[in-house]
């Protein structure tokens, strides 16, 4: 069994025969509950688990962009439409993102997503027009160096073009790159020279755009995270279909997993002997639920549809999740979000009558080479808990950080934060400890816009995040956050 030691999300009880919670975190999260039932949570109480309190803090330019925990202080650098090295304008839509070691002992390097959706040849990622998969795609994937002694960005460049709606990816074995995935599944019907819904490798000593081919073999459908098993080399996808859809966790078994490029075995997680278990709701936190994985006959279907290939893997007795998001490995345990998940709802309602909740996070740890388990270890009882979890990372003291993105309709105006005032749909990031406590760390107090791309320098000691914006100059950047992570549970 895969475990992670001191450093995993939830300790496991050797007295319980390694179950995932112990009896005294199940009672706190009863408790929890309760609470939240009762009205007693908002945004702004900070839980007693984390830093303190976020509050109001300036950038080394003097704007306004996080709260964050006294003692904490951050720099941004990577803004929407701020030229870049390569003369190239920062593009939009700022989303997923991995942290490298990069040349020199301070330097880390970064490769940053662009979940760029507008129309075909209206895209913000330019660059080498013979370096593009699609001429008319406008997405891809930008990298930034920074120095950690210095605090500051070094260079930064474009590394992939011509691909679309880069929402989230996942680093590749052995730290060799990034892998990027296209959350649509639109092509030429839709005015695109080209089919997408693909991943994409973009290695980590790219220095330029660089005519990048699909990975076909991985699926065609609306990607959104991928996490590697640096043992194994084994590709774990998650999909968000959208609302009103079923979405799966899927695996990639790779026939080279140095080359993702060489093809492999698509496959989609089912609950052993529970075909088409609905997981969206309804499900006991800590309760270990035996999987096993089903083919995938055609992953890359010509006419795709958003469903084609969650619905013949649902055909053959798949499992049913709510828009999965953020995905994470550690030491081969793997960490995912449901955005939308849960049992306590957030009013909104989807077209196939799934009442939306405010987020569920799930354990996923193999067991052999075909059979696993799966373990609801975070489910959000309000939206002042947790509000519509997307991108996640696992930490260096072994928590996790969670990406918000509110995705409810109905509250829209009125999610507000005391340290944001004038912002009525709010988006923090939160954080997870071992013992499945859930607090506020951070706050985004320039707009509305999601956060994503969480994660940390190979040291420890600095956490980057992107501030998505809204895709005009300036409403979007890459925050680099340091300060007494020692002193609490990140």
């Amino acid at each position: 069994m895969s475990t992670l030691d001191r450093r995993t999300l939830v300790r496991r009880a050797a007295a319980a025969g390694g179950t995932v919670f112990t009896a005294g975190v199940i009672e706190r999260l009863n408790v929890r509950e309760a609470r939240a039932a009762a009205g007693v949570s908002s945004k702004g109480a900070a839980a007693a688990s984390g830093y303190g309190t976020p509050v109001r803090m300036r950038d080394q330019l003097g704007r306004e962009i996080l709260a964050l925990p006294a003692g904490f202080r951050y720099v941004t650098f990577g803004d929407i439409g701020a030229p870049m090295s390569d003369g190239n304008p920062t593009g939009i839509a700022l989303d997923g993102m991995a942290c490298f070691k990069a040349h020199g002992s301070k330097t880390v390097r970064l490769i940053r997503n662009h979940e760029d959706r507008r129309a075909p040849g209206a895209g913000s990622v330019g660059g080498d027009p013979a370096a593009k998969y699609d001429a008319k795609g406008g997405g891809g994937t930008t990298t930034l160096d920074f120095d950690l002694q210095r605090e500051e960005l070094v260079r930064d460049f474009i590394s992939l073009n011509g691909t679309i709606v880069n929402c989230a990816g996942g680093i590749a074995w052995r730290q060799r790159g990034w892998i990027t995935g296209e959350e649509t599944v639109q092509g030429p019907a839709q005015g695109w020279e080209r089919n997408h819904g693909y991943n994409y490798f973009v290695p980590l000593d790219r220095e330029g755009p660089a005519l990048t081919e699909p990975l076909r073999a991985m699926g065609r459908f609306a990607h959104e995270a991928v996490s590697v098993d640096q043992a194994t080399g084994i590709v774990y996808q998650t999909e968000d279909a959208g609302s009103g859809r079923g979405s799966g966790f899927y695996r990639f078994i790779p026939d080279d997993r140095n080359d993702l490029a060489e093809g492999g075995k698509l496959e989609i997680l089912a609950i052993a002997g529970r075909p088409q278990s609905d997981l969206r709701e309804g499900q006991r936190l800590g309760a270990r639920l035996p999987t096993t994985w089903l083919d995938i006959g055609d992953p890359d279907p010509a006419a795709a549809t958003t469903s084609t290939v969650f619905n013949e893997g649902f055909a053959k007795g798949a499992a049913k999740f709510n828009r999965l998001e953020g995905c994470w490995e550690e030491r081969g345990t793997i960490f995912f979000a449901s955005t939308s998940g849960g049992d306590a709802k957030n009013g909104d309602v989807n077209s196939d009558g799934f009442r939306e909740g405010w987020g569920q996070i799930w354990q996923y740890e193999a067991r052999g080479r075909d059979r696993g388990t799966l373990t609801l270890i975070f489910e959000s009882t309000d939206g002042s808990v947790l509000d519509g979890p997307d991108n996640l990372c696992v930490t260096p003291r072994g928590g996790l950080i969670l990406c918000e993105d509110d995705p409810s309709t109905v509250y829209s105006g009125t999610d507000t934060h005391p340290t944001a005032p004038g912002t009525t749909d709010v988006n923090r990031l939160i954080g997870l400890t071992e013992q499945g406590e859930s607090f506020e760390f951070a706050v985004n107090t320039l707009n509305d816009s999601e956060f994503a791309g969480a994660c940390f320098s190979p040291d420890g000691d600095w956490m980057f995040v992107n501030v998505f914006g809204d895709g005009t100059p300036g409403s979007g950047t890459t925050c680099a956050i340091t300060g007494p992570w020692k002193q609490g549970p990140l």
